[in-house]
């Protein structure tokens, strides 16, 4: 079964990350944060962010980037960035494990590393007059989502009925 994996290069705006988390307790996936960070874990704004659902995200920390491509394991690397050719809803995720590679919100991801793996980039369309960049908890989201639609959504309730349910 396909596994996705959120990481997030030297995030620096704790509630971002805090969305993420949620996110990621909501879809049974793994967080990779890569140092330093822009913020301490216990940050106010990223418990607040995140809720009471830090104890459901598996969290990951690495030194580096290097620390982090070091002990990533198999799987499929993704750079989401705004400068790839490639879109991300065309790519195939329904096999093996997808690591999904934020960059941090001022900068992005290195651009030498970039370079590098030019052929691993994903963009999501956007219209570029009008915005810089898309923020980066609605990204990560919109991507994992769009793997777990391909991969049908497993581990996931496509429904649930709730004791008060506004729909009854």
């Amino acid at each position: 079964m396909a596994k996705n994996h959120i990481v997030l290069f030297e995030p620096q705006i704790p509630a971002n990350t805090g969305n993420i988390a949620r996110t990621c307790a909501a879809t049974n996936t793994p967080l990779h944060l890569i140092e330093p960070l822009g913020f301490s874990t216990d940050d106010k704004q990223l418990k607040r962010a995140g809720l009471d659902y830090w104890h459901e995200v598996e969290i990951y920390y690495y030194k580096d980037l290097a620390d982090f491509l070091e002990k990533m394991g198999a799987g499929e690397l993704h750079l989401i960035t705004k400068f790839a050719n490639q879109v991300y809803s065309d790519h195939d995720y329904r096999e093996g494990d997808h690591y999904f590679l934020f960059g941090k919100e001022t900068t992005g991801l290195p651009e030498d590393f970039m370079r590098e793996n030019a052929e691993k980039c994903l963009r999501i369309p956007m219209n570029d007059t009008h915005v810089r960049s898309l923020n980066l908890s609605n990204t990560a989201a919109l991507v994992v989502y769009e793997a777990l639609r391909q991969q049908e959504f497993p581990q996931l309730e496509l429904s649930h009925h709730y004791e008060h349910d506004k729909l009854d």
